[in-house]
């Protein structure tokens, strides 16, 4: 990103002890306008694979690895670390470092890893409602805690009372849980679906850039 922060003006910075540096002025920031981002004939969806970078998508689409940020910036992703889907590696570390001798229940045994401790203990409940009438059918999904999920009827059928027509509203039960690492698993993997901008609208894009920053496109 080097050479998109290098077009923005330059400010004096207090660093230390009233010495005063002359600095980019990072705060700067050039952003789309949402209608413009929201737009479909601008874009194309894309899903991050694994280990695929900003840049290296950039390089792949645009030829440019420092046109990243055009990819940033068509998401509304501020940190590419948080905000962009960890590779595999790196999401078993960081499950491995949030997790290893858990704050997050009491008996978390400490001797075992982080990871292991993710796969093993439950973060939310849920009931599902399958509900069927003729041959219509419908399914809805409501999270609940471990109380009523403990006391839930696993498979229960409920049949409300016939109608004038002689048919009848079936509501099948079902309960499940999600563990810590399908949690994170499933919020990371949220992460993969993203806007390509297409090409023909980076020139145009570039220019825009240029004179809102006044410089002179190269």
């Amino acid at each position: 990103m080097a050479k998109y922060f290098k077009y923005f003006n330059r400010i004096e910075y207090n660093s230390n002890d009233n010495y005063y540096d002359v600095v980019t002025n990072i705060m700067n920031r050039f952003t789309l306008e949402e209608k413009f981002k929201n737009n479909v004939a601008v874009y194309y969806k894309y899903s991050i694979r694994d280990n695929e970078t900003p840049e290296l998508l950039a390089r792949k689409f645009y030829g440019d690895t420092e046109r990243h940020w055009i990819i940033l910036s068509m998401n509304n992703i501020v940190d590419p670390f948080y905000d962009w889907p960890l590779s595999t590696k790196s999401f078993n570390k960081y499950l491995e470092n949030k997790y290893s001798g858990s704050s997050y229940a009491d008996t978390a045994n400490t001797n075992i890893s982080g990871l292991t401790w993710s796969k093993s203990n439950i973060h939310s409940y849920f009931k599902t409602i399958e509900t069927t009438f003729n041959s219509y059918q419908s399914s809805k999904t409501l999270e609940i805690d471990s109380g009523t999920y403990t006391n839930l009827i696993t498979g229960e059928t409920q049949v409300d009372p016939e109608l004038a027509n002689g048919n009848v509203i079936t509501k099948n039960i079902i309960k499940s849980n999600k563990t810590y690492y399908d949690y994170e698993y499933d919020e990371n993997e949220n992460k993969r679906p993203i806007k390509i901008l297409k090409k023909e609208f980076i020139k145009p894009l570039m220019e825009e850039f240029m004179v809102l920053t006044n410089n002179k496109l190269l």
